[in-house]
């Protein structure tokens, strides 16, 4: 790289900033982890008001009852949350040079209003049918509110790690094969949470209830299907999918000389999120959908994105920097 663009980018770094972008992509996954968990007990209308509880910001009794714990504590995190987004956001357009960073930022504020909006909506509509459906009007938008925080997860860490100092001073070059396998990881990961947002929200959970054969004689294919059998079915094909994308990609990024001692770390990581994923898959069977393996599921599916998604920004930055300071 030239001498004089590094010294500049390295002036341009941010300390301050980094961390502070750094820490709300980790509080992220306490908010995930939250809402999973609430999810997984069947906590979601504990509150039938929102914004508040109960109609207070501190409702009696949540502290000694673990349904309402888990939904008011998710609302706690995600009110924290936001402030983090529009705090991160102001200090990037007040401060940041990249007018790209700096809409990333106003992004992640939009995406943190409508999930927020999302989730009231969800509660004040719970009682409302929608003919034809099972599924109330509220509970049919736990599906996007469950998608857009994946993708809300992927934008906080290309905002931080966009602020670290590793991505400001040194170059990635890896081979355009990597970076394209990336994308299809991605994307494929994206359509996986989707389908498994379905499957969780039309308690299609235990559909079929044995692993990893479909039924009890051990026939791969279910025997008699409908729309939660075929949910679930489509769930555990597209895992089978992902498994062999996922260790295609991590090969790939362990094998590019231009990968460095990080980005192969990652990749192991990758690799190994993927193999805790499918255990707990098999042990919420196995268990009959205990809150804690749903739970578990649901947080280590995020870092299974999030790391694939590290990667992938990762092995895109000099195309990134290279667009947006032509």
């Amino acid at each position: 790289m030239d001498a004089t663009l590094t010294t500049r980018r390295t002036a341009d770094h941010k300390p301050a900033l980094a961390v502070f972008a750094a820490v709300g992509s980790v509080w992220v996954f306490v908010l995930v982890t939250l809402g999973a968990f609430t999810t997984s007990i069947g906590a979601g209308m504990v509150f039938a008001d929102w914004p508040l509880s109960n109609g207070s910001v501190n409702p009696h009794g949540w502290l000694e009852d673990i349904s309402m714990f888990a939904e008011h504590s998710h609302r706690l995190t995600g009110t924290i949350m936001g402030v983090i987004t529009i705090s991160l956001a102001v200090w990037l357009a007040r401060t940041e040079d990249r007018r790209w960073l700096r809409q990333l930022g106003w992004w992640a504020v939009g995406i943190v209003v409508f999930q927020g909006l999302l989730g009231g909506t969800r509660v004040l509509l719970d009682a409302v049918a929608v003919p034809g459906f099972q599924m109330s009007l509220g509970q049919m938008l736990r599906i996007p509110h469950g998608v857009m925080a994946q993708i809300y997860v992927c934008l906080l860490i290309a905002i931080a790690v966009a602020s670290s100092k590793w991505w400001i001073e040194r170059t990635t070059g890896l081979q355009p094969a990597v970076q394209r396998a990336g994308l299809v990881c991605c994307a494929l990961l994206l359509v996986q949470l989707t389908i498994a947002a379905v499957m969780r929200h039309n308690a299609a959970g235990l559909a079929i209830p044995t692993f990893p054969e479909s039924t009890p004689d051990g026939r791969w294919l279910p025997v008699d299907w409908n729309f939660r059998v075929a949910i679930h079915f489509a769930h555990r094909a597209m895992a089978v999918v992902i498994g062999v994308v996922l260790i295609w990609f991590a090969s790939a990024v362990r094998r590019d000389a231009n990968a460095t001692r990080v980005m192969r770390l990652v990749a192991a990581v990758v690799v190994n999120l993927l193999v805790v994923q499918i255990v707990l898959g098999a042990q919420i069977i196995w268990t009959f959908r205990r809150a804690s393996m749903t739970t578990a599921h649901v947080v280590v599916g995020a870092l299974l994105l999030a790391s694939t998604f590290w990667l992938t920004w990762v092995a895109h930055r000099d195309a990134i920097e290279r667009k947006t300071t032509a």
